[in-house]
């Protein structure tokens, strides 16, 4: 705050709201919709997106590599934050989630029946990628150039 001379009352027109008002959004519960899903797709992992941003990816048992290539455009808010701390793409995408609250790996044929169950359940649900391959543990963020590793 002190840096951008940023207040929680500072009105951000990018963010059509005050500092503090965009801080305390609440956080999203997916318990109910992730039940519903686990009752009816093969889900292979479930990986929730909080401190340490994508790389929580790296916490699944299997080693595997994702390759995540379809994210979609982060919430104002974290490019805001990029610009006035002058921050690196690798350390916002392995600090923030980015807009990206939980991640379900399902097997790609089941991907069109987990997305239509949590649209269902009013989730905001896309496909941002694939597993590639066993044996490597890494994240990689094409667009950005970043491959995230243990």
């Amino acid at each position: 705050f002190d840096h951008a001379r940023l207040t929680p009352d500072t009105f951000v027109d990018e963010l059509g709201t005050t500092v503090g008002e965009e801080l305390l959004k609440p956080t999203r519960i997916y318990v109910r919709p992730i039940l519903t899903l686990l009752q009816r797709v093969p889900v292979k992992a479930l990986v929730h997106i909080t401190g340490g941003g994508v790389r929580n990816l790296l916490r699944v048992q299997t080693p595997c590599t994702f390759v995540l290539d379809a994210m979609p455009e982060p919430p104002p808010i974290f490019s805001l934050l990029q610009r006035l701390g002058d921050i690196a793409d690798a350390e916002m995408f392995t600090t923030f989630n980015m807009g990206i609250g939980f991640c379900v790996v399902v097997p790609s044929d089941h991907a069109d029946k987990a997305l239509q169950i949590l649209r269902e359940a009013g989730e905001r649900a896309q496909v941002i990628g694939q597993v590639t391959g066993l044996g490597e543990r890494q994240v990689q963020l094409p667009q950005h150039c970043l491959t995230i590793t243990p």
